[in-house]
């Protein structure tokens, strides 16, 4: 309580904070608009019966069940933006860009938010196929008139929303993109309470399971809040032969990739189901054969499913973080610094150490990430034995981004009061 009393008491600080809580209530605002012409009573029922839309809709918000302008959320500009940083390491100019600092930072920034733009609009036809090939909500879709102007209006929504989370970024507190993730994902656990206390009401004999669900993701959370802080403290002395040397420490985190290998491990495990469920309605009896295999072992519930799913988040950890975390470059800035690892030759020893331990604690987090996502998957399977089919509060990669978005936003508040304290002492 001492503590927002004193958030609130520092003029500088509050005017960010009703800033972003304005920008959270705009965004939530277009998230309720529907395009015309839809027919959200099929399109709710799309949602109610394909659990692979379900999870999109959760990523959402809630706005793709409502057919709003912004669709899709900031799917785009996250798609975007793991491309630019992808191709960062194999691209040399893109490279270059990094290097150079804060001018690098806002070229790469630039570029995200023009490739954001096709990728919204090539993003919005997939999307609107897909549904209304679930049940037909659009009509006349094969119709340019109809189709364009609704893919135009999504693309756009997903830029405005990014829009929003940039001004968040520069005027509020703390990261506007994943404050409005962060907000989409909580706006969905009103609606999975309400459910699972309705089912609990309706028959005491899910009173058991309907507390499990809320005790489960309670513990996932505080699982998450523990790992996500845990880190690798390496020794860095910094000195010479005529000075007495210095000692800090090289942070290397447990969970070095966030939630990143799971939104790669979720867009290939899913993507055969997808298809499959296109061509279920095709003529040819080979494709129809294909289609009931797939459905019938991918299925978000099936054994399959949740080991390959395993498998995946595992392998892209060590393919992200392989590519992100350079050893190379940290040993020698390093090097350059005069700093060295105590006991060990700097240069490409110091690489080799900090590869060594940035893979077994790839193993670790890695581990953390899978169990994080297939675990509540598991839990419902159990649960759902007992009858009623209970939804969960947030899945694994929802309680991922709370977790690292609200402690990031809590050390951005630290960070402003301890500075403008500094500020009002000089």
């Amino acid at each position: 309580m001492q503590k927002l009393v004193q958030i609130f008491k520092n003029q500088g600080l509050r005017k960010k904070i009703l800033f972003t809580i304005a920008i959270i209530v705009a965004y939530r605002f277009l998230a309720q608009i529907s395009i015309p012409g839809i027919d959200l009573v099929a399109l709710k029922s799309i949602f109610e019966q394909n659990e692979y839309l379900s999870l999109f809709s959760l990523l959402t918000g809630g706005s793709a069940e409502n057919f709003s302008i912004v669709l899709m959320g900031l799917g785009p500009y996250i798609n975007a933006s793991i491309i630019i940083q992808l191709l960062t390491v194999i691209w040399p100019k893109l490279e270059e860009m990094s290097k150079e600092g804060e001018t690098g930072r806002k070229k790469l920034n630039a570029i995200t938010r023009w490739l954001t733009l096709p990728l919204a609009f090539l993003q919005s036809y997939g999307t609107i196929l897909l549904l209304n090939s679930q049940m037909p909500i659009i009509s006349n879709i094969s119709d340019p008139s109809v189709i364009l102007p609704i893919m135009l209006t999504v693309s756009a929504g997903s830029v405005l929303i990014m829009w929003l989370g940039e001004i968040m970024t520069e005027n509020g507190i703390g990261n506007g993109i994943s404050l409005l993730i962060l907000v989409s994902i909580i706006s969905t656990v009103p609606t999975a309470l309400a459910q699972n206390l309705i089912v609990a009401s309706s028959d005491i004999n899910q009173l058991i399971p309907v507390v499990s669900v809320v005790l489960f993701t309670l513990a996932l959370i505080v699982a998450t809040v523990i790992v996500t802080d845990a880190s690798r403290e390496i020794p860095v002395a910094y000195g010479s032969k005529t000075k007495k040397a210095s000692v800090s420490s090289l942070p290397i985190k447990v969970n070095q990739a966030g939630m990143i290998p799971i939104i790669f491990a979720v867009s290939v495990v899913t993507l055969p189901t997808i298809v499959a469920q296109l061509i279920s309605g095709s003529s040819s009896s080979t494709l129809v054969a294909i289609s009931e295999f797939i459905l019938a072992n991918f299925g978000m519930n099936q054994p399959l499913y949740i080991l390959t799913l395993f498998l995946l988040i595992l392998g892209f950890t060590y393919f992200y973080v392989n590519i992100t975390f350079d050893t190379e470059k940290v040993a020698e800035n390093m090097q350059k610094r005069g700093g060295y690892i105590p006991g060990i030759r700097p240069g490409k020893n110091t690489a080799d150490y900090l590869r060594q331990v940035s893979d077994r604690l790839n193993l670790f987090g890695g581990l953390f990430i899978a169990l994080i996502a297939v675990l509540p998957i598991i839990f419902q399977n159990l649960i759902g034995t007992t009858g009623n089919q209970l939804p969960l509060l947030i899945s694994g990669a929802g309680i991922l981004i709370i977790v690292g978005v609200i402690l990031d936003l809590k050390r951005q508040v630290e960070a402003n009061l301890i500075s403008d304290n500094y500020n009002n002492l000089i």
